[in-house]
């Protein structure tokens, strides 16, 4: 009884911090819910990104111009431009995981 409770304990303290990072992991999340318009390096130069004219995040000018806050709420809420919708929000994301996109995003600078 007791050997299967340690082991029990031992996989719960295993497989926590794996779950924990799987679901924050910015690059996954990233490549999964934005490479498709924004490219995998930022640059937009995917058809739907030149379509869409996404902004290079690779750019630094672009990067100095948005706070952590604003490409949050990019993620969170989408982007309108008028009655356009020019992105749409990333649904189903936790506050760790917005976190995790804002922090990846910021390594896409050149």
């Amino acid at each position: 009884m007791k050997m299967t409770i340690k082991i029990s304990m031992l996989l719960v303290v295993l497989l926590l911090p794996t779950t924990t990072v799987l679901a924050s992991d910015g690059a996954a999340l990233y490549k999964k819910s934005c490479a498709k318009c924004h490219g995998a390096d930022g640059t937009a130069k995917t058809k739907m990104g030149k379509k869409l004219k996404c902004r290079d995040l690779s750019d630094p000018a672009v990067q100095a111009k948005l706070t952590d806050a604003q490409i949050a709420k990019s993620i969170v809420e989408g982007v309108k431009e008028g009655d356009k919708t020019r992105m749409k929000p990333v649904k189903g994301l936790s506050q760790a995981d917005v976190d995790a996109l804002v922090k990846y995003v910021r390594t896409l600078k050149k």
